[in-house]
This record gives C-alpha cells, structure tokens and sequence, in this order.
C-alpha cells in the first residue's frame, strides 16, 4: 500500500461532466493528516506510519498520547491510525498527508462505521420473506422455523434471527474518484461511502486489481 489516508464525510452530492453526463458523489473532507510517528522494524518488529486527524483540546488527551504528539511537535490529534505503507521509511513526523496524495481515476476502498438501526427483525435484517397477509395465517414477520424439535433439539450456530443492525466496521471496495480539489482538502468518490455525516472514513488504494 502507497496511499491512505483519513477522511471526514461530508455528504452525497452530484456533478456534471463536460458531456453532460450526472454522476452521484459522496464528499469527502481528506485531511489534512499529520505524521505523528514511524514505526521501523529494527525498534517497532514492523514497518508503518501513524498519523493524526483533527485537532483537540490537550485535557482530552492521555498524558502517553501527548507524548507521542509533543514528540512529534504536533497538536494533539482526535483520530489516530497506522499505515502500512511500502515507502513508510520515506515519511517523517511532523510530515503533512494531504488530499493531493490521491488523483482522478485512481481506485479505492473505503471503511467507515456503518449506521445503527437499532434492534430489527429478520425480513429488514436478513431479508427473510414474511408469511401470508390473508385468511387469518397467524404467521407475517415471523422469521420461521428455527430447527427441529427432537434432532438436533438446538439451534444451529449462525440462524439467522432478529438483532441488532448496523454500527458495525464495512468497506465498500473499488469506488473510483471522479475529482479532487487540493486546496480545499476535498475528494470526490463516485457512489455512496459507508458511515453517517461527519464520521470517520478511512480510504486506501483499493486491494483488487485494475482491469
């Protein structure tokens, strides 16, 4: 991996090109991310940067932390991540990441918290399909069977049943960027990114291979 960094979602939003064509883009506010440390493998056993994403107040930082960022000679950072960058012995603390490390066409994965939905059944959780509406069925939003009673008498590990949906760690692979604007710290992603407004989206070169 070459390239990475932190993000802040915006919103969706969409654009024209020269030929007229619309193109829906989720905006992303990339940085700017300042290099906080550089992990080698003579000192760390491994080879990664680490960088920070959006300034705090120092009293919400652990006094370890504030190390690391006084160190460094930055402000102290809310988010911080590790890159495993092929190149990371080329970066130095201090060093700032800015939206311009990314250019148009580029291919990326971006990962993000996805949104909450509280406790849902299995036909929004699973799509399971629901049971006869008519002639008194008794049976509409249930998600059905569950096993036999007699063998194995238990639930198999894994039934799908209703739970808890969302807020949980997604990627959504191979989105193309259809513009960056350097000096605004903005990119524009083609499609939706994972996550609600504001929160934190982590984009890197995409892992599948160009076609």
């Amino acid at each position: 991996m070459k390239k990475a960094i932190l993000t802040k979602k915006v919103g969706m939003t969409q654009i024209f090109a020269d030929n007229g064509v619309l193109t829906p883009v989720t905006v992303l506010e990339a940085g700017p991310c300042v290099v906080t440390q550089v992990k080698t493998v003579e000192k760390d056993g491994y080879s990664a940067v680490q960088v920070g994403f959006e300034d705090i107040r120092e009293k919400l930082v652990t006094k370890p932390e504030m190390g690391v960022f006084n160190k460094a000679e930055v402000a102290p950072k809310r988010f911080v991540r590790e890159f495993r960058f092929e190149n990371a012995e080329e970066y130095k603390p201090g060093q700032v990441i800015k939206a311009d490390i990314f250019a148009v066409g580029d291919h990326i994965d971006a990962t993000a918290i996805s949104k909450g939905k509280g406790f849902q059944g299995a036909i929004k959780r699973l799509g399971q399909h629901r049971g006869p509406m008519t002639h008194g069925s008794k049976f509409h939003r249930h998600q059905g069977s569950n096993g036999s009673s007699s063998d194995p008498s238990r639930v198999y590990k894994g039934k799908g049943m209703p739970g808890q949906m969302g807020s949980e760690r997604v990627t959504t692979q191979n989105l193309e960027i259809v513009r960056v604007d350097a000096e605004n710290n903005l990119i524009l992603v083609r499609g939706a990114v994972p996550g609600p407004k504001k929160g934190l989206v982590t984009i890197k070169e995409t892992v599948k291979a160009k076609k």
